[in-house]
């Protein structure tokens, strides 16, 4: 181990400057498939790719510095907070996201019923056939759909999520107690129920465009539902990139009771996104 006293500054790296751009690749390329199909979808791809690559180079830079013993506690605690930081940042992204979402359904279609006035209302001169209810089955081009319902695969899902952070908190847990075949099983576990999620989401889409009519033009009930499901469905396959790394690393030995702060921070990412989850099955599925 390094001094308590010292402070190890990193190298330059590219890992930043590559992660960045396949975040940029990812937005662009989801945001060109949308607009004009195929070529955005081989962008997205790309952006993923990086992201994957950038996150496997990363940690793997990190991950032998740590093993070098070049890590004080000083250092220590600058992880901490900076992981506490980026869970804050995540909070406020999708604090955004609800607030689009309680705006819609709370203020802007209750206005658009005319329930705040007395006089003429918006959509009786531009949308005679309107109904103020959530959600909104039917856009004002005539598009109808179904409202996607809690019961079956988003049930399913959200008992798988809370599963997995059930194994994850008794993966610790076997961890601080120094029993590393414990830990493989249940991180393992872990992993898989991640994976699994992620699988049930696809088909849950699949269903929704294919035979229920809800898109992305779905008006604002399609617009938010994938909005808020997508992005968290992308922080799950990477809080699933995370624990499989945690897991590699623990197969090769590394970690121990009292220095496991990667595994941690891992599982901290996960409970997050778990915690998301609840609220996005009961304001988005349930409500």
């Amino acid at each position: 181990m390094a001094n308590s006293s010292s402070y190890y500054v990193p190298a330059q790296s590219p890992w930043p400057i590559m992660g960045a751009v396949g975040l940029f690749l990812m937005a662009f390329g989801a945001g060109t498939l949308i607009s004009h199909g195929s070529p955005g979808g081989w962008l997205l791809l790309a952006g993923i790719l990086t992201i994957i690559t950038m996150l496997f180079g990363w940690f793997g830079h990190v991950i032998n510095e740590s093993m070098s013993g070049l890590y004080s506690e000083q250092m220590d605690r600058s992880f901490r907070q900076g992981m506490s930081w980026f869970i804050f940042s995540e909070v406020m992204f999708f604090g955004a996201f609800f607030g689009a979402l309680f705006y819609a359904r709370v203020l802007s279609v209750p206005w658009l019923g005319g329930e705040h006035f007395h006089h003429l209302s918006t959509h009786e001169v531009l949308w005679p056939d309107f109904k103020a209810i959530w959600p909104l089955v039917t856009t004002p081009a005539g598009i109808r759909t179904e409202a996607m319902p809690w019961q079956g695969l988003p049930l399913a899902n959200t008992l798988l999520l809370l599963s997995s952070s059930v194994t994850l908190q008794f993966a610790h847990q076997a961890l601080e107690q120094g029993h590393r075949s414990r830990v493989k099983v249940l991180l393992g576990s872990t992993v898989l129920l991640g994976f699994l999620f992620l699988s049930l989401q696809v088909f849950e889409y699949h269903h929704a465009y294919t035979e229920m009519g809800l898109t992305l033009k779905s008006g604002i009930y399609g617009n938010t539902f994938f909005m808020l499901t997508g992005f968290h469905g992308m922080h799950v396959f990477l809080g699933s990139l995370m624990l499989s790394i945690m897991w590699l690393r623990v197969m090769k030995g590394h970690f121990n009771a009292h220095q496991h702060f990667a595994f941690l921070a891992s599982a901290w990412y996960w409970h997050f996104v778990d915690v998301v989850w609840l609220c996005l099955f009961v304001f988005v599925y349930i409500l």
